[in-house]
């Protein structure tokens, strides 16, 4: 059974980057030989579920701007999987999730990066699904479970965003680790790895610093996700680092 992924990632540069954290992934890409991939993404908010399910290559998303003119130039022509998307819509429904299709969106950046470091060959089928931020934790949640079984069919499910993200609040000067970050992490751990989901559904009432670390949801809820699609007892840390003072690139195995 292939389990599922919470991974960050972070600044787009990454895509161009050789270091600690881009290694991992090119390490853990080849430790897991999945069929087809799932991507819930941050950078694909919409109202209604949104799963990609034309069979075509993906076009490669440039959704950033302003940096290295060598980041627009790279392609990950990855192929999508009607019939996967299928199966997935229908368990979404079978579990009363609106769902709606999308033939046409390319791969963004919250995938793309990613991938480019996991499986470079771009030969597996990728299949893309927005969020909607808005939804409670707990539906976040739901949503995963109702796709708990596609780890038993080699299929990996990918929750892709950041446990703390504040573009507000990053200093690109910075090396050290600001305190408020590593305590909202150090939080979230502790609950995870103690099955906690109440304290975790209520994260706004009781985890420190959570208004710092998380003043927006969109990179949050694929935590979530990636959590309630998981049906191992035993979560992992996979990496913990931090830059700019406080871009979490928390990892986790569920």
């Amino acid at each position: 059974m292939i389990q599922t992924l919470f991974l960050a990632h972070g600044s787009p540069l990454m895509a161009l980057e050789n270091n600690a954290y881009t290694k991992f992934l090119s390490t853990l890409g080849n430790r897991i030989n999945p069929k087809a991939i799932v991507v819930f993404t941050a950078h694909w908010d919409t109202e209604i579920l949104t799963i990609s399910s034309s069979d075509s290559v993906y076009n490669t998303m440039y959704d950033f701007y302003g940096f290295p003119k060598e980041l627009y130039q790279i392609k990950y022509e990855a192929r999508g999987s009607s019939l996967i998307a299928s199966e997935i819509e229908n368990k979404l429904k079978n579990q009363g999730i609106e769902v709606k299709k999308d033939l046409t969106r390319g791969l963004d950046h919250g995938s793309w990066t990613l991938l480019k470091h996991l499986y470079p060959n771009a030969d597996i089928p990728v299949i893309q699904i927005s969020i909607n931020s808005h939804l409670p934790i707990e539906e976040q949640f739901n949503i995963g479970n109702a796709l708990e079984y596609l780890g038993e069919e080699d299929i990996l499910v990918i929750g892709s965003g950041n446990t703390v993200h504040n573009l507000r609040l990053v200093n690109w000067e910075q090396t050290s680790v600001d305190s408020w970050a590593q305590e909202f992490d150090d939080w979230l751990i502790d609950k995870i790895k103690n099955k906690d989901l109440n304290s975790l559904f209520n994260y706004r009432d009781l985890a420190p610093h959570y208004n710092l670390a998380v003043p927006t949801t969109d990179h949050f809820v694929p935590l979530f996700i990636a959590l309630g699609s998981s049906k191992s007892s035993n979560p992992e840390i996979l990496f913990r680092s931090y830059e700019l003072g406080n871009l979490s690139y928390l990892c986790f195995k569920f």
